[in-house]
């Protein structure tokens, strides 16, 4: 459980910016004529094409990706009702959300009126702003007649998030808890503890995916609500039961199938637990503290099948598997509401979604080896990259198919793929990767077939139509471990090198290795002992053409598989050595950073066949290079150690290679900056270009970079390490490597492979 200081929470919204959310330009804004664009008086245009057409504000303005967090803070996340005002920083949070997992722009605004007429009026003048409508923390039963006038009298999406999010996500989680423990949710009998906004919403949709009304029993503080007790509200009315055997929550949980708390904590006892059915089902899902602890709930019945509102145990209950994507949907299609069809539709994706195998991501951050559907996951895990695309093309074919749409989307592939690079799941270039390398997919060998990430990128590698993978390793452990994470190995090569049947092969390879290597003390016994080794097999594979790539390097030490590739699969000539590049895809464009992996400390020689295989390995990613070779020094101010060594290597070049942009030494800063770069010297060859290219003068500054931006740059995509310069294509990971990373270079891999066959074809 993590555990959090008053002290710590304070600093968090303080230091720095205080809050948590700010306005960000996304146009040009540094020039006089960008200003009078962006203002007065090129802003008249657009106003006039909205007067004309008043739907083009979705062309012109960020209306069409701009929600509104609105409360009154009257029923502020478990602190009841402490104001407008005090609630602000719940509301720049639910903000932060938005942006975060659904790209969605959000202001908060809190409203002081607890007057409802008066609220409605105050959103309704406002709401010309927004694109949507996100209600919050705003008390029953007034929340209900708030949301229902405003979704009447506007045409843009409105939601009361603390009602729906919560029966949304619920009611997914309840369509599998059902099917984990057998049971059919149209003969469940169902208590709800509680009868504010979430546990009527939350019951009505129980009811719309499959639960009979008749067999939910809802309390509130008095108990059991009965259609006989009188002074009811319009909505406690509607889940009144005729039952008159059941008053305390003690008599409803007797033989219930499932509880649902929407209450207060340590009101469920485990006597209660008891009581319940086979099988019996719990979301205690007050906050922070529980209707009952997960603990509790499982030492009284071991089968339950529990699910809370905290991250710290399986099945949270978390609104942001919901909002996010449900009002991205909604808003791409430009809907003039969320009616009930897009809610379902939520349900059904998101219950669907966990049925599917889980991300490595998701695995990591949760630090387990492999989720998988049944008791203690059920419900999709918030971070789960795939929910924007799951859920929000859910909704939008659901806002289309109802009519509520404005916009229609005709390309869904399009439209995934856009989701994907709004959120930096993917970008244009991966995308290319992946197409390029699915146009014609070549036979790549994974060293280590028995590691779960190698072993789930080999099937998405395969399912995508990427390469034919072929796994090295022990066949029934590969077996096994496919079993155990869910993955369908079918048509997936296996070779476990300890085989008898693969003695012909391994003395094949040792002979080949032997004859060339013999004069370098190689002898064929050495060879044969080598040919054990996934490394020394895997490439010889390549080598002789029985395999077209291979990826190594998530077990085994760089230096290791260097020395192989080396001796094995040798350097291409004229060069006498290899290196290594990662991409970086950002804001800015894409940057190449040189030599992040092979060459600790080069010389001059080295550096110069650095530069020279960057320049080669930008061509093949598409890009003209600009190459900027970098020191702690400019154009000759030092004389000794590396600058000089950098200096003398673009002597060399500029030589060898007039036509080739490139120069050095210089520091990063005016690699980057172009106006700085030809302001201060005017005289480089790189005067007026945009450099892609970063040689850096040792391993140490070039790894350090990679990762720094790794870590720093948001929004940024790594891609590498991307082997330069080798005889065939042998690519590398590194113990870091997720199974994303492992599939793209897998893509580069198949391209190199292609690339290699045209050479020779």
């Amino acid at each position: 459980m993590i555990k959090i200081t008053d002290e710590e929470a304070l600093r968090y919204h303080e230091e720095g910016r205080p809050g948590k959310i700010e306005v960000i330009p996304t146009k040009p804004h540094s020039s006089q004529r960008d200003l009078s664009l962006a203002y007065s008086p090129g802003v008249a245009v657009p106003c006039l094409k909205i007067q004309e057409n008043p739907h083009d504000v979705y062309r012109y303005t960020n209306k069409g990706n701009l929600v509104a967090v609105i409360s009154n803070g009257t029923a502020v996340l478990g602190l009841g009702n402490i104001g407008a005002m005090s609630g602000k920083p719940v509301m720049e949070g639910k903000g932060l959300l938005f942006k975060i997992y659904g790209g969605i722009d959000a202001f908060d605004i809190e409203v002081d009126e607890t007057d409802p007429e008066r609220f409605i009026q105050a959103v309704k003048a406002i709401a010309p702003t927004f694109g949507g409508i996100n209600l919050e923390d705003i008390k029953a039963p007034e929340c209900f007649e708030i949301e229902r006038r405003l979704k009447e009298e506007l045409d843009i999406p409105v939601m009361h998030d603390d009602q729906h999010g919560t029966a949304i996500i619920s009611a997914a989680g309840l369509l599998n808890a059902c099917e984990v423990a057998r049971k059919d949710i149209g003969n469940i009998k169902i208590v709800v503890s509680g009868a504010g906004a979430a546990a009527i919403s939350c019951a009505r949709l129980y009811v719309a995916v499959g639960a009979k009304k008749e067999n939910i029993l809802m309390l509130d503080s008095r108990g059991v609500i009965t259609s006989d007790r009188p002074g009811l509200t319009e909505q406690k009315l509607e889940f009144a039961t005729d039952r008159r055997d059941a008053h305390t929550l003690e008599e409803a949980m007797r033989g219930a199938d499932v509880f649902i708390g929407l209450s207060k904590g340590g009101i469920l006892s485990k006597e209660m637990v008891r009581t319940m059915a086979e099988r019996p089902i719990i979301f205690a899902l007050a906050n922070p503290t529980p209707e009952i602890s997960y603990e509790d709930a499982k030492e009284a019945r071991p089968d339950v099948l529990i699910s809370t509102g905290r991250s710290d145990y399986p099945n949270q209950i978390n609104n942001v598997i919901g909002f996010p994507y449900i009002f991205r949907g909604a808003l791409d299609t430009a809907a003039k509401s969320i009616n009930e069809e897009m809610k379902l539709a939520a349900v059904h994706a998101i219950a669907d979604l966990t049925k599917e195998p889980v991300p490595d991501v998701v695995n990591r951050i949760y630090h387990v080896n492999q989720l998988t559907f049944g008791p203690d996951y059920f419900i999709p895990k918030p971070v789960d990259p795939r929910l924007i695309v799951n859920v929000s093309t859910a909704v939008a074919k659901a806002a289309i198919r109802s009519g509520v749409a404005r916009k229609e989307i005709t390309d869904w592939d399009a439209y995934a793929q856009h989701l994907l690079e709004l959120m930096g799941q993917e970008s244009k270039l991966s995308r290319t990767l992946f197409e390029t390398a699915r146009s014609n997919p070549q036979r790549v060998v994974f060293a280590e077939g028995t590691h779960p990430k190698v072993l789930q990128a080999a099937v998405l590698a395969k399912e995508n139509g990427i390469c034919h993978p072929i796994l090295l390793g022990n066949d029934e452990y590969i077996r096994k471990e496919a079993q155990e994470m869910g993955l369908d190995i079918t048509g997936i090569q296996i070779l476990n090198l300890r085989h008898n049947d693969m003695a012909p092969k391994r003395e094949e390879y040792a002979a080949i290795l032997a004859e060339r290597k013999q004069r370098e003390g190689c002898t064929l016994q050495v060879a044969n002992d080598k040919m054990y080794e996934r490394n020394y097999f895997g490439m010889m594979m390549v080598e002789t053409g029985d395999a077209d790539a291979f990826i190594t390097g998530l077990y085994t030490k760089g230096t290791n598989a260097i020395k192989v590739a080396k001796e094995v699969i040798g350097i291409r000539k004229p060069y006498k050595h290899f290196a290594a590049l990662h991409i970086v895809n950002s804001k800015r464009g894409q940057l190449y950073l040189a030599d992040t992996l092979i060459n600790r400390n080069p010389d001059a020689t080295t550096l110069y066949e650095i530069a020279r295989l960057s320049a080669d390995s930008v061509k093949f990613f598409n890009h003209e290079p600009v190459i900027a070779m970098l020191s702690y020094s400019n154009f000759g101010t030092d004389h000794i150690g590396s600058p000089a060594m950098v200096h003398e290597a673009v002597a060399r070049l500029q030589e060898d290679f007039p036509d080739m942009a490139i120069d050095g030494e210089m520091q990063l800063n005016f690699a980057l900056n172009t106006e700085l770069r030809d302001q201060k010297y005017p005289f480089t060859r790189l005067k007026g270009k945009k450099v892609n290219t970063l040689v850096f003068p040792n391993l140490s500054s070039a790894n350090g970079s990679y990762q720094m931006l790794q870590n720093l740059a948001e929004g940024a995509e790594i891609i590498g390490p991307i082997q330069m310069g080798l005889n065939k294509p042998i690519h590398f990971t590194d113990t870091e490597s997720s199974v994303r990373d492992i599939l793209t270079i897998t893509a580069v891999a198949v391209i190199d492979a292609i690339v290699e066959k045209n050479k020779h074809s």
